[in-house]
């Protein structure tokens, strides 16, 4: 194991610090409120300088490479970093502040060039390249093998094959993508903090629901408008909005401040941003050997090329687009029938769709919402996880938390065995980025003794009234299983090696987990038990049921299309050759004009605050397509068991699917689930496209 060397700086700087101190707490979770933003940068220093030394001893070994003395202890390196930088950025996506956003500047280069210091490290690299070469004889178990592949495979991808000019070159491109990334993400926090519409007296709430009315009361109440109704850019707050309220003029205001982060003239403008990424993305493929970053980023997926991921969307685009224009269509007739005589526009789609769905299946968002309680979603999300894996969730109050909305559950087996801890942190604020996602403080190893994770969720609701419950609308509560799927891919994870833990799979296999979770929210035997009237605690009726189950694909063109129109405005984003003369707008115009793209609707994410492009999903939003053609498969092996809570397939599931992190390939993990490949026929199904 790599000791990292100590000085008595460094020494009074960990007893000082406690991001860096032994925490003694419940689960050793982070100390939060013992943390100050001052803090993180000193730990930063402290963590790196250990790592560096780590590094150095493993790389500058006399010793004949072996796997212990190099790939175990590669794994065993970086501890107290992980530690720090997990707490970090958690708190500077989920609730940051000006002091934060400026220590993510400053870390972000940093962080960069030590992550590509190893990663081009060339006396490393040939130490681990050596074992690679003899990895048939060194007597490895399955696991291992995977690890040391895993590592030699990911070396590759970042250059250390390549000559000293290269890689010196790669490490400076590194460095500034992420310099730009930081600056994009934060551009596009800023513009949504910087919008808000007060909506002043009746006139302006026509026809929104007293459920939305009361989440938009509190929304004015946070911003320092008591008695006024706010809507923010948090998407729980605009798109209802978009969806219920009467005034035109209005939606479409909200509509174009939505559809124009990152767009604004200024300081917060992402446009160039985005031209410098996608040329020094194109630079890094070529450094290594790639024509463009498509063909990079998509060889180490179940894609493997972007002309697979082509393919697919070949098959759902025409359909998609088919049922987009018939929708629309029935939308205008709907408000002829209003005596509108105007054409629908994107700030028009969401409103006569819900009069549609109203008119067509008798069915009410706002009726629905009404048996969507947050506390009781949670609880159907929790319960489900329950039947299947057989774990239970304890709220813990004496947890330290980083926000007074976070909650904390242990999570047990129900003999009681720890599993891990649970993170919640649903409602919007000013200081979260919009949207929602999985993050963890500590990841699942058995290397360095059993180690058990802490997983956080993050989503951006919009709160209730005080003394009044939250009500999720039907897409907030399926977020919410999805999220959790999510974090039982992390809390579940039983591997030996931390590289192979929990989420750190191919990208386009890592959204089975938590779009499959999503299907259990919709079954009737979840939403009879948990979707019970905020009001009176009754049970959804059944004909709210069967009207839900009536309306499953409506508007399902609108939203194949949004999500396939960003997918592709991906694709082509990066597979540019380069990016002399890219102009964003003419680009992403001209993207749109060739598809097709319906006037009548937008991406759902435009370029310039598409940030799953600016992070870990560069050439690779399809992810989501590619594994809802598995979701969809794969939850029909429950509903061929007989039974969606079946014990011998939720066993299967666990064991290759939410328990093996990357300890083996993807689809041979998938087969070994199902018993084969997956088909694309219930993907088609279940968006009611074929």
């Amino acid at each position: 194991m790599a000791i990292a060397r100590s000085t008595p700086k460094r020494a009074d700087e960990g007893r000082r610090n406690p991001l860096l101190a032994p925490w003694r707490t419940p689960f050793k979770a982070p100390p939060f409120k013992s943390i100050a933003p001052r803090d993180y940068k000193p730990a930063f220093d402290v963590a790196l300088q250990a790592h560096k030394d780590e590094i150095a001893e493993i790389a500058g070994r006399a010793a004949k490479p072996t796997f212990a003395n190099t790939i175990v202890a590669l794994e065993k390196s970086g501890a107290l970093l992980s530690k720090v930088a997990d707490v970090f950025f958690n708190l500077a996506s989920a609730d940051t502040n000006a002091a934060l956003q400026a220590v993510e500047r400053q870390m972000a280069p940093r962080l960069a060039r030590h992550q590509s210091a190893i990663l081009l490290n060339r006396k490393l690299f040939l130490r681990i390249a050596d074992l690679y070469e003899r990895r048939a004889g060194l007597g490895l178990d399955a696991e291992a093998l995977r690890v040391l592949e895993c590592t030699y495979k990911g070396f590759v991808r970042a250059g250390a094959k390549l000559d000293a000019k290269a890689r010196k070159r790669i490490a400076e491109i590194n460095t500034a993508l992420a310099t730009l990334g930081t600056a994009f993400t934060q551009n596009v926090l800023a513009d949504e903090q910087a919008w808000h519409m007060v909506l002043e007296g009746e006139r302006d709430l026509a026809g929104l629901p007293q459920s939305f009315r009361a989440s938009a009361a509190q929304a004015a109440l946070e911003l320092g408008k008591p008695g006024k109704h706010a809507i923010t850019l948090a998407r729980s707050s605009v798109e209802p909005f978009l969806q219920f309220s009467a005034r035109r003029d209005l939606r479409e205001e909200a509509w174009k401040a939505w559809s124009k982060r990152g767009e604004n003239g200024g300081k917060t403008d992402n446009r160039k941003i985005i031209v410098e990424m996608m040329g020094l993305r194109a630079e890094l493929a070529h450094l290594l050997g790639f024509d463009t970053f498509a063909a990079y980023a998509l060889e180490d997926t179940m894609a493997k090329t972007p002309a697979a991921v082509r393919a697919l969307l070949d098959k759902v685009w025409p359909a998609a687009l088919r049922r987009a224009r018939a929708e629309r269509d029935a939308l205008e007739a709907r408000a002829r029938s209003d005596g509108e005589n105007f054409k629908i526009a994107a700030w028009d789609w969401r409103y006569y769709a819900e009069k549609e769905r109203k008119a067509r299946y008798d069915l009410d968002e706002a009726e629905v919402r009404g048996y969507l309680v947050l506390e009781n979603v949670l609880e159907a999300a929790f319960d489900t996880a329950g039947r299947l894996f057989g774990i239970v969730f304890e709220e813990r109050s004496d947890v330290p938390v980083y926000h007074p909305d976070v909650r904390a559950w242990e999570v047990r087996t129900k003999a009681g065995e720890h599993v891990g801890l649970f993170y919640g942190d649903y409602y919007a604020r000013p200081s979260k980025r919009s949207g929602a996602w999985m993050s963890s403080h500590r990841t699942q190893q058995k290397l360095t003794g059993t180690v058990r994770p802490i997983v956080v969720n993050v989503m951006s609701v919009a709160r209730g009234a005080p003394g009044q419950p939250t009500l999720l609308s039907f897409d907030d509560a399926r977020t919410l299983f999805h999220e959790l799927g999510h974090g039982l891919h992390g809390l579940l994870s039983d591997v030996t090696y931390p590289s192979l833990a929990m989420t750190n799979v191919l990208r386009d296999f890592v959204e089975l987990p938590s779009q499959l979770y999503e299907h259990w929210l919709s079954r009737p035997e979840v939403l009879k038990r948990f979707a019970l009237h905020a009001e009176t605690g009754k049970p959804i009726p059944q004909r709210l049921l069967d009207r839900l189950e009536a309306a499953r694909t409506f508007n399902q063109g609108f939203q194949t299309v949004e999500y396939t129109a960003s997918t592709l405005l991906d694709l082509e984003l990066h597979s540019l050759a380069d990016a002399k003369g890219l102009d964003i707008d003419a680009f992403e115009s001209e993207v749109l004009a060739r598809i097709g793209m319906p006037a009548e609707i937008i991406p759902r994410h435009r370029i310039p605050h598409f940030q799953h492009i600016i992070g870990g999903y560069a050439a690779s939003y399809y992810c989501y397509l590619w594994s809802e053609v598995m979701d969809a498969d794969a939850f029909a092996a429950f509903v061929e068991a007989g039974n969606v809570f079946d014990r011998k397939t939720a066993a299967r599931l666990k064991r290759h699917i939410y328990a093996a992190g990357n300890r083996e390939d993807a689809l041979d993990a998938y087969v070994a689930f199902r018993g084969r490949a997956p088909e694309i026929d219930g993907l088609l199904r279940k968006r009611g496209l074929v």
